[in-house]
């Protein structure tokens, strides 16, 4: 089991440490809704340490990244960052995760935990073209200060104006006396904040400067329950619930970041499969009756016959109703389709819905 550099605060924090894609994680602080709560209303941190981080660098940078990524990274300006996947070779996802443009010979991949060196090994095998490669996740921590009260409580550690780092850019600056943190805005809880990359060594100094400047603001240290649920609020896929190895990204609902504009690998049989019509779809659904929709549960249809599977669910602390998403066939994927979810051996109603759940 792996540790991230701040396990020791955590624990000393009273935080439930639970495995996580092979590091003991922080599942939860005082509890999730409150915690759920918390980043909603004001401003929290969560440590996601855990992600990973490869460098790709030289003159052929960009070929690489054109080749392994399903977005157009050719559009990317110095400081903009862009969400894709890495396709398969069989119409699946090896992973979701952000590219971020240092300049035109640099490049940074953030990618899943779990995935770490399922990425790297898949990376370096498609590295036919002389990139440097460079895998920093041991070496680096990821904080997510998150929010609408973030940009706020943090501005007096900041050398630049941190409200004007568009979403899906970043700065390189110096952030609480510490040179060379990357600060960037592609939060994941649909409540605004940024994230800060540090250095191993550099990042227990930044956590207490944060807790320091957001005392006034009643800032909070967040776990990855809280995370979920927030994130599963805004309707963004997880990997490992929503994608897949398995998954079509397309019925996923990842054609905005799927550019047949350029090759990359399986593009040719992703351009067919959309020309073809798509035979499912990823939609977000809310229960019309009480319930709690979890992971795996079977969706039916009025008829009782099995047309789907939970991919994600959970009691909404925003919405106060269960809400989820998962696959269904495209004649039940249109926004107010009746749909039920099977739990234990009930069926409870529910409609489909246009995700975000969560609206400010």
């Amino acid at each position: 089991m792996k540790h991230v550099t701040l396990n020791h605060i955590h624990e000393a924090l009273g935080a439930k440490m639970v495995p996580f894609a092979g590091f003991s994680m922080p599942v939860q602080y005082e509890g999730v809704n409150i915690e759920h709560e918390t980043i909603r209303n004001g401003v929290g941190v969560f440590d996601v340490s855990h992600m990973g981080l490869f460098k790709i660098s030289g003159p052929n940078a960009l070929a690489l990244v054109q080749k392994v990524t399903s977005n157009d990274a050719s559009t990317l300006t110095n400081g903009k960052a862009q969400y894709c996947y890495f396709p398969n070779e069989t119409g699946g996802v090896i992973d979701d995760i952000i590219t971020y443009k240092v300049n035109d010979e640099e490049y940074l991949m953030v990618v899943n935990a779990s995935n770490i060196e399922k990425d790297w090994n898949w990376v370096s095998s498609h590295n036919n073209v002389g990139a440097v490669l460079e895998n920093l996740s041991d070496s680096y921590s990821l904080l997510a200060i998150q929010g609408p009260k973030a940009i706020e409580a943090m501005q007096s550690l900041a050398t630049i104006d941190l409200a004007a780092i568009k979403f899906y850019h970043f700065e390189t600056t110096t952030f609480a006396g510490v040179d060379n943190v990357i600060i960037s805005a592609t939060g994941y809880t649909g409540s605004g904040g940024f994230e800060i990359y540090v250095k191993n060594e550099d990042v227990e100094k930044i956590w207490n400067k944060v807790f320091e400047a957001g005392a006034a603001w009643g800032i909070k240290p967040i776990g990855l329950a809280a995370r979920d649920t927030l994130r599963l609020e805004m309707g963004y896929c997880l990997y490992g619930n929503e994608i897949t190895d398995e998954t079509s990204p397309l019925e996923a609902g990842l054609g905005w970041v799927t550019k047949f504009t350029k090759e990359f690998i399986n593009s040719e049989n992703l351009k067919a499969e959309k020309e073809a019509g798509l035979k499912n779809k990823l939609v977000g659904f809310e229960l019309i009756d009480r319930g709690i929709p979890r992971h795996d549960y079977e969706i039916v249809n009025k008829e009782g016959a099995v047309i789907g599977k939970v991919t994600s669910g959970t009691m909404s602390p925003s919405l106060n109703k269960g809400i989820g998403m998962g696959y269904v066939p495209v004649e039940y994927a249109k926004e107010g389709s009746e749909i039920f979810i099977r739990i234990r051996k009930n069926d409870i109603a529910a409609q489909v819905v246009k995700t975000p759940f969560y609206k400010k």
